[in-house]
């Protein structure tokens, strides 16, 4: 069985990271430098890196000869905890594992040396799960821990934690990857797969992610699945059941011009095509947002990032309309995205708020 495009690609190494050159930086001169802190707490949105690092260092500081502050993946000890039945790098699910006698089983057996390398790392995921009693229990570990043990907590939820835990670990936060290092990592996968594909589909997948990686190759998966290892455009658009960038200015074009009979042709083809409403009416907000961005801001072709000719028609469509009709229209749209998800009508939705928002505007530079 061929395994997913996400665990086949997981970095191995601290150089295989995208996006958080900042704390691949901060570890790697920890290990270097052997200067090992006995509680780290990474923290940031999904797919972002965390868990993935996290083994990565667990590795390193146990490795007999890291290259550069990575494991080198050839001494006894990295093929040793490469080995799924390793003791010596734990990794525990909060979200299903979230009680006291969790907590209580790790502080008995954290006495216990490690049995090949220096470190015994425990890797505690999703910790904002833990119980009240629970984080208590930990609270006790992480006062006073073993000389081997080191600690890595990882949340996308960092404000649920105490102060108590947070005040007793090194933090590093992590951000959401860049759409044109997703790009860049994804064509990479591509080449090394010599699967096909063109610039528009990539973009696309990148888009969706959403900063995430893990998310971009999940998504990737699914669209080689459907195109048979040749990605195209429109393949991915029929995947992603999202709207291209011209139906969302069709609409938006309707909507400025006041002209409701458009509005109810442009949302009827929308649905003939099998487009999700749901994330329609997701780009129809960030299509909003991105139009204040053309009408208020001096850089916006950096801030938005795209290709010169669409950056025209993006200041063509914001001469039709002001700033405030805008901030009106990202409203009224952002507040129906929760009402999509359980509306037996989705399409009488998109039609009400476009209809709505075509008798309000002003048309107002």
């Amino acid at each position: 069985m061929q395994l997913a495009l996400y665990r086949r690609f997981r970095p191995k190494s601290f150089n295989e990271v995208i996006g958080q050159d900042h704390i691949v930086s901060a570890l790697t001169h920890q290990v270097e430098s052997g200067n090992i802190s006995h509680a780290y707490l990474f923290c940031g949105s999904r797919g972002t890196g965390k868990t993935s690092c996290a083994l990565i260092f667990a590795k390193a500081i146990n490795c007999l000869n890291p290259k550069n502050g990575s494991p080198c993946q050839e001494c006894e000890v990295c093929k040793a905890l490469s080995n799924s039945s390793n003791v010596d790098i734990i990794e525990l699910d909060a979200a299903s594992n979230n009680g006291v006698d969790e907590i209580r089983e790790i502080r008995e057996k954290i006495t216990y040396p490690p049995i090949n390398g220096k470190y015994k790392v425990y890797i505690i995921d999703e910790v904002h799960m833990l119980t009240d009693s629970a984080f208590n229990a930990l609270l006790k570990t992480l006062e006073e821990p073993p000389s081997h043990a080191v600690f890595i907590l990882a949340t996308t939820e960092v404000y649920k934690l105490p102060q108590t835990i947070l005040s007793r670990c090194m933090r590093f936060d992590f951000r959401l990857v860049s759409k044109e290092d997703l790009m860049a990592r994804l064509k990479q996968i591509f080449d090394i797969c010599n699967i096909s594909y063109d610039e528009k589909s990539v973009e696309l997948i990148a888009l969706s992610a959403e900063g995430s990686v893990r998310d971009m190759l999940s998504i990737a998966d699914a669209v080689l699945a459907y195109s048979k290892n040749n990605v195209t455009y429109e393949k991915t658009v029929e995947v992603l059941g999202q709207n291209d960038r011209e139906s969302v200015f069709a609409l938006t074009d309707k909507i400025f011009d006041k002209d409701l009979g458009g509005v109810l042709e442009t949302i009827d083809e929308i649905v003939k095509s099998g487009k999700n409403m749901t994330a329609f009416s997701k780009e129809m907000t960030v299509h909003f947002k991105d139009l204040l961005v053309i009408k208020n801001c001096k850089n916006a072709n950096i801030i938005l990032d795209v290709p010169s000719d669409i950056l025209e028609l993006y200041k063509a469509q914001a001469e039709k309309v002001n700033t405030s009709d805008l901030i009106e229209f990202m409203d009224r749209f952002s507040k129906i995205e929760s009402d999509l998800k359980y509306a037996l009508s989705p399409r009488v939705l998109i039609e009400l708020v476009s209809l709505e928002c075509a008798s309000f505007s002003s048309k107002k530079n």
